[in-house]
């Protein structure tokens, strides 16, 4: 390798030890040169360790120049050069000792870390790699976007080869792929990134720190994510504090399907923050309901959060529900403890109180839209208040067997618009985002005084829309969502909730959308 050797002479640059390297690394990636340079100085302004793919340049060779004089005017920079071949997941169709020769000259012209991938390694041989490493620190890395598989394989193959971190990243399937990944590498010769690709794969790129990996990707901006499940460095900064988290911090998690767009995460992370718990809570995407215990046993979790639809399908999977819950037939917040996993409900309290800050309940008429979980929290909380309650769903039988269990009533959808009610409570996902101009009812059904609609994403959906043109009073599902989480908060950590803080955060978010 001529090439290679010609670059390797000069004297090693600045090296940057994996300890200290920045716990965010951003990609950057851009067909022409140009553009790179522009997404790099954008990126630059607020974080200071960036990866520039350079198997995304059509001529990966001719960017190089501007590559160095965009460092050599950012000294304080740290560099991560990659140009990954097709067959390894990337765009560089050339040789593998053109793709060496790349990765040195973009060491001399001022990066710290090049990315090697395993396959390339392999075949180029030892005395390659002791010359790469003679121009930057090395990472080799392996990426398998079909499955979490061959892990030891990949171990043993890794292990063999010399480098300053080893990389693996694998696509998850299902929740506990990222337990393996996280536990994965440990024991190789030196540090190691490892996380998972997807949206199954989400926790471990958090989590990732914790589990002892130097560092872990996000997109430079919402947008802008260079593979599938990636966050981006606002969000992980913060709302999941990624600078802080460390081997004593506790997990928790919020998960249903899908669970992308829940503000869940936001909310609580910002309630650890504030009470200053050292925790997170994290996106727990799940397929399948029993997923997320299977990822809580081996985490472990200190506690999750049940959205749709779960509440019910975990109910007999738990060691034990307290009474309420039980009752109610659906769960929305798990607790560990001595190992073992018990069940809540809070979606009744996170119902109730808005309510009964406007208004007694007692002998109120009020319609219940749904027979979900949450549904069923409002009937049975409701019920024991003493509100006369009426059951309207899109499939009767549920409704009936709903009506039966709580002692409530059912109501057909053709009679909404002769019947008037004091409360209509609306518990389905109708409307929520990116549904938002769905509503479960015409304005014409709307007849209530008080239209509460537990959606809370979008702030004003297209019920409480319609409701305000009847003249009915509003109240949104931020004051259930903040109410419900503050009282999972409040079980987790046994500490008073910033209610007003959590209510401001998601406000705010929501009004920014």
């Amino acid at each position: 390798m001529a090439l290679l050797a010609a670059v390797s002479s000069n004297p090693v640059p600045n090296r940057v030890l994996p300890e200290h390297l920045p716990r965010l690394c951003v990609p950057v990636a851009a067909a022409q040169a140009g553009e790179m340079i522009a997404l790099a100085e954008r990126a630059a302004r607020s974080n200071s360790f960036l990866e520039f793919r350079l198997d995304h340049l059509s001529q990966p060779a001719a960017g190089l120049p501007k590559l160095r004089e965009f460092l050599a005017a950012r000294p304080e920079l740290i560099a991560l050069a990659t140009c990954r071949k097709k067959q390894s997941g990337g765009y560089f169709r050339g040789s593998v000792e053109a793709e060496c020769a790349i990765l040195a000259k973009a060491a001399q012209a001022g990066c710290q870390w090049v990315d090697l991938s395993l396959e390339s390694a392999e075949r180029a041989g030892m005395a390659a790699l002791k010359q790469l490493r003679a121009r930057a620190s090395l990472m080799i890395s392996y990426h398998d976007y079909g499955a979490t598989r061959h892990l030891a394989a990949v171990e043993r193959r890794l292990r063999s080869l010399p480098a300053d971190i080893y990389k693996g990243v694998w696509q998850a399937k299902r929740l506990e792929d990222n337990v393996k990944v996280l536990r994965w590498g440990a024991d190789l010769p030196a540090p190691r990134v490892a996380f998972c690709m997807g949206e199954a794969g989400q926790p471990s790129r958090i989590l990732a720190l914790q589990a002892g990996s130097p560092f872990t990707y996000a997109a430079a901006m919402e947008g802008a994510e260079t593979a599938e499940g990636q966050f981006d460095v606002a969000a992980l900064q913060r709302i999941y504090r990624i600078e802080e988290i460390n081997r004593a911090t506790r997990v928790y998690g919020v998960t249903g399907h899908p669970v992308a767009h829940s503000l869940s995460p936001l909310m609580l992370n910002t309630a650890f923050r504030r009470a200053s718990v050292n925790a997170v809570y994290v996106p727990l995407p799940a397929r399948h309901a029993e997923e997320a215990l299977a990822l809580a046993a081996e985490l472990p979790l200190g506690g999750f959060s049940i959205t749709l639809p779960y509440k019910t399908a975990l109910l007999r999977a738990l060691d034990g529900v307290d009474a309420l819950a039980r009752q109610v037939g659906a769960i929305n917040t798990v607790v560990r403890s001595a190992g073992k996993f018990y069940g809540y409900n809070t979606d009744v309290a996170g119902i109730l109180g808005p309510l009964e800050n406007r208004t007694a309940l007692e002998r109120k008429k009020v319609l219940v839209l749904g027979a979900g979980g949450a549904a069923r929290a409002a009937v049975f909380g409701l019920r024991s208040r003493g509100a006369d309650v009426h059951i309207c769903n899109r499939t009767p039988a549920r409704a009936r067997q709903l009506a039966r269990a709580a002692g409530a009533k059912t109501i057909l959808r053709r009679e909404l618009a002769k019947t008037d009610f004091d409360i209509l409570v609306h518990a389905t996902p109708v409307g929520l985002f990116p549904k938002v101009r769905q509503s479960p009812l015409a304005t014409e059904e709307i007849r209530a005084g008080i239209v509460f609609d537990l959606v809370y994403n979008p702030l004003e959906t297209e019920l409480l829309r319609r409701a305000r043109q009847r003249g009915a009073q509003v109240i949104t599902g931020l004051e259930m969502f903040v109410a419900q989480g503050a009282e999972q908060f409040e079980i987790w950590t046994g500490k008073p909730a910033p209610r007003q803080e959590m209510y401001h955060a998601v406000l705010s978010e929501l009004q920014s959308r």
